[in-house]
C-alpha cells in the first residue's frame, strides 16, 4: 500500500473515533499510556491550560527552549489544515509515515485491550509515544479541554501554566467561572510551580487554594511578573519585569497586545524552568521570542488587500482581537469581515465585539458539523450591521470579499479555528502572497 493511501486511511480511522464523542475522564488515557510503555514518564514537560492564548504561549515557550539548544516537542490542538500540525519536534511536523506507524500501534493496542478511545485520547497517546521515542529534552503540552480530566493530564510537568479563564465549554466545564477555574486548576501537581495570567479575583482564589493544597508556588501576571510598554515604532516591544530576571526591549512578531501578555507568561515559565536545571540564556530568550510564530492568530496570508486570519472563537478572544484591529484600522481604507461561528459557541458575544469593526461583512461557515447555519448568523448580524452578504463556504466568501475589497483594505477572516483552517487551505503558503485574491476571482 502506498504511503498516501495508508495516511488517508489512518486519518479516516482517527476522525471516525469522533463517534465516541468527548470523554472527560483519565481512565482510558492511563490505560493507553500503560499499553504504549508509559511514554508520558519518559520526557520532561510543561503543561499549558487556560481559555485563550494556550497555543501562542506554548509556541513562545517552545521557541525559546529550541533557541536555547534543547530538542523540544510541541503538542497542540486543534489543527487547522493537517493533523500533523498537532505534533512537532523543533517546529518540524511529524511525518505522515510516523503518523501511520504510531496510530497503527495505538489502534492495535487499544483493540487488544477492548478500549474504545476517543480521537483526542488516541492523538495524545500517539504524540507522547513519539516524543518519548524521539528522545525530546522537553515537551510543551497544550491541554485540549479543561484540565483536570483532559487526556493530557497524565503528565507531571516541571511547570504548569494557566493562561487565563473565561466562560467556555460550559456544557462540559460548568456555567460559573469558579467551576471552570476548578477544572483548569486540576493540572496543578504536587510541588510544581504554577504560572498564570488569570485576573478575576474569584478565579485567582480557586487557583491559589488548589496550589496551596499541593504545596505549589503561584506566580501571577501583573503581580509577580509584568510587561512595561516601551515607546517604539514597533508596537510589539516591551520591557519584562520578572520573578527574578528582567529584560529590556524584548521584541515579538506576533501581533496583538494580548500576545505581549502571552510572551510574559512564557518568560515566567522559562524563569521557573531554570530552577529545574533547564537554562535558557538571554540571547536565546530574545531570539526565541522574536522567531516564534503561531498559525491562525492574526496571521497575515495575503497582501493588497492585507488578509489576516484569526481563530477568535469566544467573546473574550473576540474582544481582544477587536482591540487590536481598532489599532490597525488607521492604516486601511475599509475593513471587510469574513465570519463563521460554531453553533455551540456564544455567537452573540462574538458578533457584538467584531461586527461593528467592519464596513462590510461576509457571513460563511466552515465545513464542520457544528457550524452555525449561514442564514441564521447573517440574520443576527443584520440587526447590528447594514452591509451583509453570505457565502456557503469559506472559499466562496474569500472570493466574494475579493470583489468588494481594494488593495488598501483590510480583510479579517475569523469566528472559528475551523473557519481559519478552511481559509488556510485556500491559500498556498509557498506561493507569492501578493494579489492572492486576484487569483481566486477566476
Amino acid at each position: 500500500m502506498s504511503l498516501d493511501r495508508a495516511y488517508r486511511e489512518t486519518i479516516d480511522y482517527l476522525y471516525a473515533l469522533q463517534k465516541h464523542g468527548i470523554k472527560l475522564a483519565l481512565s482510558n488515557s492511563f490505560a493507553l499510556m500503560s499499553l504504549m510503555g508509559d511514554p508520558h514518564r519518559k520526557f520532561r514537560s510543561v503543561h499549558v491550560a487556560g481559555t485563550n492564548g494556550k497555543g501562542s504561549t506554548s509556541s513562545f515557550i517552545a521557541s525559546m527552549l529550541q533557541a536555547g539548544g534543547y530538542r523540544v516537542g510541541l503538542y497542540t490542538s486543534p489543527h487547522l489544515v493537517s493533523f500533523a500540525e498537532r505534533i512537532r519536534i523543533n517546529n518540524v511536523l511529524i511525518t505522515e509515515a510516523k503518523v501511520v506507524e504510531l496510530a497503527g500501534r495505538v489502534r492495535d493496542a487499544s483493540r487488544k485491550a477492548s478500549l474504545n478511545p476517543t480521537f483526542f485520547e488516541v492523538a495524545t497517546a500517539l504524540a507522547f509515544t513519539y516524543f518519548a521515542e524521539e528522545g525530546v529534552d522537553i515537551a510543551v503540552i497544550e491541554v485540549g479541554m479543561g484540565g483536570r480530566l483532559d487526556s493530557t493530564n497524565v503528565i507531571t510537568p516541571l511547570v504548569s501554566v494557566i493562561t487565563n479563564i473565561e466562560l467556555e465549554h460550559t456544557e462540559f466545564l460548568g456555567t460559573m467561572l469558579t467551576q471552570i477555574a476548578g477544572e483548569k486548576a486540576g493540572v496543578i501537581k504536587q510541588g510544581v510551580p504554577v504560572v498564570t495570567g488569570a485576573m478575576q479575583q474569584e478565579v485567582i482564589t480557586v487557583i491559589e487554594q488548589e496550589a496551596a493544597a499541593r504545596t505549589a508556588g503561584v506566580y501571577r501576571l501583573s503581580k509577580d511578573f509584568m510587561q512595561v510598554p516601551v515607546a517604539s515604532p514597533l508596537a510589539q516591544v516591551f520591557d519584562y519585569r520578572g520573578i527574578e530576571t528582567s529584560y529590556e526591549k524584548i521584541r515579538i512578531n506576533m501581533l496583538g497586545g494580548y500576545q505581549v501578555d502571552n510572551a510574559c507568561l512564557a518568560l515566567a515559565t522559562i524563569e521557573c524552568l531554570r530552577n529545574t536545571g533547564i537554562i535558557v540564556d538571554e540571547a536565546a530568550v530574545r531570539r526565541g521570542l522574536e522567531q516564534a510564530r503561531w498559525e491562525g492568530r492574526l496571521e497575515l496570508v495575503a497582501r493588497k488587500p492585507d488578509i489576516y486570519l484569526d481563530g477568535a472563537h469566544n467573546p473574550a478572544s473576540a474582544r481582544k482581537l477587536a482591540a487590536t484591529v481598532r489599532e490597525m484600522k488607521h492604516a486601511y481604507r475599509r475593513t471587510v469581515l469574513i465570519i463563521g461561528i460554531l453553533q455551540d459557541k456564544d455567537w452573540q458575544g462574538i458578533i457584538a465585539a467584531l461586527a461593528p469593526l467592519a464596513d462590510h461583512v461576509v457571513v460563511t461557515k466552515p465545513q464542520y458539523s457544528r457550524a452555525m447555519e449561514v442564514r441564521a448568523l447573517a440574520s443576527a448580524i443584520r440587526k447590528l450591521h447594514g452591509s451583509v452578504e453570505t457565502a456557503e463556504t469559506v472559499g466562496e466568501a474569500i472570493a466574494l470579499a475579493g470583489d468588494k475589497a481594494s488593495s488598501d483594505d483590510l480583510v479579517l477572516i475569523t469566528g472559528s479555528l475551523y473557519v481559519v483552517g478552511d481559509a488556510r487551505a485556500v491559500f498556498h503558503p509557498e506561493a507569492d502572497l501578493s494579489g492572492a485574491l486576484t487569483g481566486l476571482k477566476g
